[in-house]
């Protein structure tokens, strides 16, 4: 499972999206991410996020937010990816 940090703005997204970028890349069958350690965010969590989803896409793995927390979703909502990103 790859874990989003507490805290997810532009100052942390390339650090963040480059270390789960690097986990991605040994996983099996399904990428699942945690958000629920997420406290902190802005827009760029989404971008994190989209950015995994088509990694995942290209090596056939499924993907999944597992977590999500309000104001993740409500993000996702606002900028009308809540269905793309399948967030729960």
């Amino acid at each position: 499972m790859l874990a989003l940090p507490a805290q997810l703005t532009l100052r942390e997204a390339r650090q963040t999206l480059a270390t789960l970028s690097g986990e991605l890349a040994s996983a099996q069958g399904e990428a699942v991410v945690d958000a629920s350690p997420l406290t902190q965010i802005d827009s760029s969590a989404l971008a994190v996020l989209l950015e995994l989803k088509r990694q995942a896409a290209s090596r056939g793995l499924r993907f999944e937010v597992r977590g999500a927390p309000a104001r993740l979703q409500d993000l996702a909502r606002l900028y009308g990816v809540q269905a793309l990103l399948a967030l729960s």
